[in-house]
């Protein structure tokens, strides 16, 4: 069900929810988060067709944050508005959805359409799938949420964009660059395990501008305490990670973004599935917990200390 709503308020939204409710029988009960998304209008349609999927996992009422600022002086002069569309049942996943378009000066201030919109005692998340303010814990809607969530590759320039977030970083704050990185940091974690040989250097190897494989540097520059080497590659995304023990190479190679060989010194080689997952894959696992994500606040701060070596596709150094 499908209801527009044009110059509306938030109780009127929320008074729409609770008919929509008992005209199609879906339950109120069982939503275990309020996730708000905070886009623009040319990308809301897939940011919102991930968090529904996302859904089937984590039951939530989405709000969808839709800025419209006033771009002349007439459309200033003009009140501001509130346009929603309340979403129940059919694709919207399991929950529901309501779609804010904020016009003129109420822009500025979504939270305040957002606040009376979220469920009770339950937690927020904040997402921004494209640009992101530059201190998400400071943002007046990401002071609301427990989690907010970022995406350094969606950014002009993705490495400075992780230096901006290790410098502000606040308990709660990830990055969809880091989610990316969990199956390489399981398989990594588990063939260390099989070893008892010492890690003496280790080189990431992936797309130049790819803040997933700079992260992946960073973690294990500082997990390992070694030099670590950042190569170029053409991807797609992370292609190998290569860890110079005593005995040997570890060496984890996906070439495809698909299916990756890993060899460790004295073991036969196996192959691991390493697809790049989709977006609603990353947000369900970032859903699955709400707590501050340590590890990654270790990755981002360590980019502020180690030097990663640049190399060249071929492993020469780059000038």
């Amino acid at each position: 069900m499908n209801i527009d709503l044009t110059d509306t308020t938030s109780s009127q939204i929320n008074a729409t929810l609770v008919r929509a409710r008992r005209t199609t029988g879906s339950p109120a009960v069982g939503m275990v988060l309020t996730m708000v998304i905070v886009t623009d209008e040319g990308n809301h349609y897939d940011a919102l067709k991930a968090a529904n999927e996302a859904s089937k996992e984590h039951p939530s009422r989405t709000l969808v944050v839709i800025r419209r600022p006033a771009r002349s002086a007439r459309e200033r002069a003009a009140s501001a508005r509130l346009d929603a569309e309340v979403r129940v049942g059919g694709d919207t996943g399991i929950g529901e959805t309501v779609l804010l378009r904020l016009h003129g000066e109420l822009a500025g201030h979504a939270h305040s359409a957002v606040l009376p919109l979220l469920l009770p005692d339950a937690p927020v998340v904040v997402w921004w799938p494209d640009e992101a303010p530059t201190h998400p814990s400071n943002d007046p809607l990401g002071a609301l949420a427990q989690r907010r969530i970022t995406d350094a590759a969606a950014a002009e320039d993705p490495s400075a964009d992780l230096a901006t977030r290790a410098d502000v970083y606040s308990p709660g704050d990830t990055d969809l660059a880091w989610t990316r990185i969990t199956p390489w940091r399981s398989v990594l974690a588990a063939a260390l395990d099989q070893t008892h040989s010492t890690v003496t250097a280790a080189e990431v190897e992936g797309e130049e501008h790819n803040p997933s494989t700079d992260l992946l540097a960073y973690w294990l520059g500082r997990r390992l305490d070694v030099p670590v080497t950042r190569t170029a590659a053409q991807g797609p995304g992370i292609t190998a990670v290569r860890l110079t023990v005593e005995d040997g190479e570890i060496c984890l190679d996906r070439p495809d973004g698909s299916m990756a060989t890993l060899a460790v010194p004295g073991q036969p080689n196996r192959h691991v599935a390493l697809n790049r997952r989709d977006t609603s894959e990353l947000l369900a696992e970032e859903l699955r917990r709400l707590d501050p994500d340590e590890a990654y606040e270790e990755a981002i701060r360590a980019g502020r200390e180690i030097t990663l070596v640049t190399a060249g596709a071929s492993g020469e150094a780059a000038s």
